[in-house]
């Protein structure tokens, strides 16, 4: 089997952000040639699926800047420095939905944009939920919406969700409770 190691030979930050930062490394290709990779490194992140007290899925109506759209998603959240992912994920949880955990259950990691960024998600099942107070960030803006597993999946499959951490999160969701 051939390997495909690419080996990095220098490295430079680009741009240095407030979370992440964009990198252009110089690496060497398995075939010996060198060439410049671009990539934004992240410190990681969360998504939570979940389940409320009557059932219905904790999906999220939301803005997105850099899509210029709304979008229908699952909670999520970035890790801060040094945060576990579930204490993260109850974090968000609380933060985003209004929601306290009885039960976070991790289901699996995924990589949403391999392509150009190192972000690891980490995927949790929240049941048990009790109600609490949402405490948004001052600048986020977003709606409940309390939504059935057919709903929810139907919502993938014509289209109306297209954000991967939601498609992959719903599609979970699907196979867990079949």
């Amino acid at each position: 089997m051939t390997e495909l190691v690419e080996t990095k030979l220098k490295s430079e930050v680009i741009f240095q952000g407030c979370f992440l930062d964009v990198r252009r490394d110089v690496v060497k290709l398995p075939n010996g040639k060198t060439t410049t990779r671009e990539w934004i490194n992240h410190p990681g992140a969360v998504v939570i699926l979940p389940i409320l007290p009557d059932g219905l899925i904790g999906l999220i109506r939301q803005y997105r800047y850099a899509a210029q759209d709304e979008f229908i998603e699952l909670p999520a959240g970035k890790l801060d420095f040094d945060e576990e992912p579930i204490v993260c994920a109850a974090r968000e949880l609380k933060e985003e939905i209004g929601y306290k955990a009885g039960k976070l259950t991790f289901l699996t990691k995924i990589h949403p944009a391999i392509g150009f960024a190192n972000e690891i998600m980490s995927v949790y099942l929240a049941e048990n939920l009790e109600k609490t107070d949402c405490n948004l960030d001052a600048d986020e803006f977003l709606e409940l919406l309390p939504t059935s597993l057919e709903d929810a999946v139907n919502l993938v499959w014509n289209g109306k969700i297209t954000d991967v951490k939601t498609i992959i999160g719903v599609l979970w969701l699907n196979r867990l409770y079949q």
